[in-house]
């Protein structure tokens, strides 16, 4: 076991638990780690979905760890192949990432969820990004809530750092889910479980489609799949799973997705 990292490894679905008491605060060697446990999530076909979740119900996480800031750590740190928290710049990563949000999302914390592809969360989780009040900008923050919310909202928790609670953040579009604390992983859980019922070269593909042209305009954006710029698109529709998902509906069994 890492220290401050929890895997758990069932397939289809890896599960990566943040702690840390007292708020699952993140060092560059704990983001390190997170790094290599998402690394090996997006290489190993046996995994279909990772949830990402904090220890104990008060901290999802506080972000970056203050403390060994003090101590001399740098914000531009090495923190790890992914990016700051594992997966929120790992290269190649077309696997959906859940993060249950179990209790505070402050700072970087809030920005591994931005970074998400889909958040449940508990009725009491709360969303900030403190950083201004403490002397600096927060980078990921800045790029990312203007684009998911509207950008006033943004600016608003950006420039006084406020606090969303989790049925603010669902009204704009931040949250999949609200459920109690008791439900949140069974919940998490059970949205990992829909999602492995779909053809995993199919998901791969939605998921490098989005993030390929997202910043585009539909013209655009279906001119550059069709043009081949998307590989997973194309492997998908030539895949045996593309057969196989017809043929299961027209035989009314569920399908054998192979993933080749």
């Amino acid at each position: 076991m890492n220290p401050g990292l929890r895997i758990v490894t069932e397939p289809p679905v890896l599960e990566v638990v943040i702690d840390r008491p007292k708020a699952n605060a993140i060092d560059a060697a704990t983001s390190r780690l997170m790094g290599e446990a998402f690394q090996a999530f997006r290489d190993n076909p046996d995994f279909r979905v990772a949830i990402l979740t904090g220890a104990g119900d008060r901290f999802f996480s506080a972000g970056w760890d203050l403390t060994a800031a003090a101590e001399g750590e740098s914000y531009e740190a090495d923190w790890g192949p992914g990016g700051f928290g594992g997966f929120t710049e790992l290269e190649g990563l077309n696997k959906p990432v859940i993060c249950a949000v179990n209790g505070i999302a402050a700072g970087g914390g809030f920005e591994i969820v931005l970074a998400a592809d889909l958040v449940v969360a508990a009725e009491t989780a709360q969303f900030l990004l403190p950083e201004a009040l403490l002397g600096f900008p927060p980078d990921t923050g800045v790029v990312r809530l203007p684009r998911q919310i509207p950008p006033a909202i943004a600016k608003e928790m950006l420039l006084t750092g406020r606090r969303m609670g989790a049925e603010e953040a669902a009204r704009w579009g931040l949250v999949n889910q609200v459920v109690p604390a008791s439900e949140l992983m069974e919940a998490s859980r059970l949205l990992a479980r829909r999602i492995c019922e779909a053809a995993p070269l199919a998901t791969e593909a939605i998921l490098e489609m989005i993030r390929a042209t997202f910043h585009m305009g539909v013209a655009e954006a279906m001119a550059h799949i069709r043009a081949g710029e998307v590989a997973s698109y194309r492997a998908a529709l030539d895949s045996p799973d593309a057969v196989e998902g017809s043929r299961a509906f027209a035989e009314k069994r569920p399908p054998r997705w192979t993933g080749a």
